[in-house]
């Protein structure tokens, strides 16, 4: 039987208070999406994905500038579990664990192929058991939909990790996860199949230590995140504050 962890506040919705220890340990099945900063804004705005949040069965915080607002703050959180740290923490406990197999789900055409070679050859099995990238779009599209439920299903897999981006990669999860009957764990994670093929770089881990991986991603991509990150994201520090004062209300609250 799984323990049941504390939760921690934040906003509109509530963070699992456990390390990566402790969430392999006991992760057998479930949903995990992982919020970072760009999450909780559209939290506000989303009621869609307010709900599919809630339906969560782990909330684990990916922003280290989080972590440190709660610790200044006095409401400190166990850890900072980003996806890109635990695709291939869960790899690496389960290389031995012949039980777990994955289908990965994301990327842009062949990234995600490369990411199975890659983690494959690290855990010396074929633990990665399929990869597809989907076209642009194709959450709108019935048949590529009904054609990737049909391309799992068959390939054996009880894990599916997808990473197309939020809350897109949530959205789909919540729709179809009643017609995938094997998966038991599904991991909303972002760029993490980016990561692993090697398609993209992590920030050096000083700038990950300091809570500046975020801006390094930037640098990377400034066309595509300077949006996000400097007017989409802005109003979080607002809504902390208020949250820190007492003044915050979950917009969906009376609906």
């Amino acid at each position: 039987m799984e323990k049941e962890h504390l939760t921690l506040p934040l906003l509109n919705i509530h963070l699992h208070n456990m390390d990566m220890e402790e969430l392999l340990k006991e992760l057998h099945h479930g949903i995990v999406v992982t919020p970072n900063v760009d999450h909780f804004v559209k939290l506000q705005r989303d009621r869609e994905f307010y709900e599919i949040y809630k339906k969560a069965d782990y909330v684990l915080l990916d922003s280290r500038v989080i972590y440190y607002l709660l610790k200044i703050c006095g409401r400190p959180i166990k850890a900072v579990i980003p996806g890109s740290d635990l695709l291939p923490a869960f790899c690496k406990f389960h290389k031995d664990n012949h039980d777990i197999k994955i289908f990965l789900l994301g990327a842009m055409d062949g990234i995600a192929q490369k990411a199975m070679e890659n983690i494959n050859q690290k855990v010396k099995r074929t633990m990665v058991v399929q990869a597809y990238s989907p076209s642009l779009g194709f959450e709108k599209k019935t048949e590529e939909c009904k054609d990737i439920v049909n391309k799992i299903n068959k390939s054996g897999a009880n894990v599916l990790v997808i990473g197309v981006g939020a809350p897109k990669q949530e959205k789909w999860l919540i729709q179809y996860m009643p017609h995938l009957p094997h998966i038991k764990i599904a991991l909303a994670l972002g760029a993490s199949i980016d990561f692993e093929a090697g398609h993209k770089k992590r920030s050096p881990l000083w700038m990950q230590k300091i809570g500046m991986e975020w801006f390094y991603r930037f640098l990377c991509e400034p066309r595509r995140l300077g949006k996000r990150y400097f007017i989409e994201d802005a109003p979080f520090i607002y809504l902390f504050m208020k949250q820190v004062v007492g003044k915050y209300k979950n917009p969906f609250a009376d609906i």
